[in-house]
Parts: structure tokens; sequence; C-alpha cells
């Protein structure tokens, strides 16, 4: 097997974690423009679309056993503690199960990151 398919296999659990997280926050997100607050939600939805993306991107470069994964590890890290947080305040089901699947992929993030 060569050292990058290898590699990869490592980054599984992170790799998954972050499309779990990924697919959360897209949920959090359209969810939360469907509520009639909006405004108070306005934060947690960008947060949610920037986390989205990222988680999304970092997986990619895990997958492909990028020298960069790490460094980018670190950032989602920031990010999904950011958006947990924030989702976390609201008491919608869409936000906590967000806040959750951030708060498990900051986890796996922070592992890989190391």
């Amino acid at each position: 097997m060569p050292a990058s398919a290898h590699n990869a296999q490592l980054y599984n659990a992170c790799i998954t974690a972050c499309h779990v997280c990924a697919d959360a926050c897209d949920h959090c997100a359209a969810a939360g423009l469907r509520e009639p607050e909006l405004p108070m939600l306005a934060r947690c939805i960008t947060l949610d679309m920037d986390c989205a993306a990222l988680c999304r991107l970092c997986a990619g470069f895990m997958a492909r056993d990028s020298e960069f994964s790490a460094s980018l590890c670190r950032c989602c890290v920031e990010v999904c503690d950011a958006c947990a947080a924030t989702c976390a305040v609201h008491a919608h089901a869409h936000c906590q199960h967000c806040a959750e699947a951030c708060r498990r992929c900051a986890r796996a993030c922070r592992q890989m990151s190391t």
C-alpha cells in the first residue's frame, strides 16, 4: 500500500468527523433561515456556512495526505469551537445537534494537528 493511502486511512476518523460536522452545519444553516427569529441567528448561520466549508476543505486535505493537513486542522478547531459555542446558545434542536457535531470535529482535528 502506498504511504499516502496508508496515511489517508489514519485520517479516517477525522475525515468522517469533518463530513458529519459539515452536514450538520449545512442543516443548521438551512433550518436557521426558516426560523422566525432569523436576525438572532445571523451569526450562527454565518458560522455554520464557514464551518461547513472549512470542514470539507480539511477533509479533502487529509484525504490527499497534504503536508498542510495539520495546519488546516488547527484552523478547523478554531472555527468548530466558535460555531459550537454560538450554536449551543440557541435552544433549537438543529443548533444543539450542530454544536455537538462541531465539538466532536474539533476534538478529532485537535488530535490530527498535534
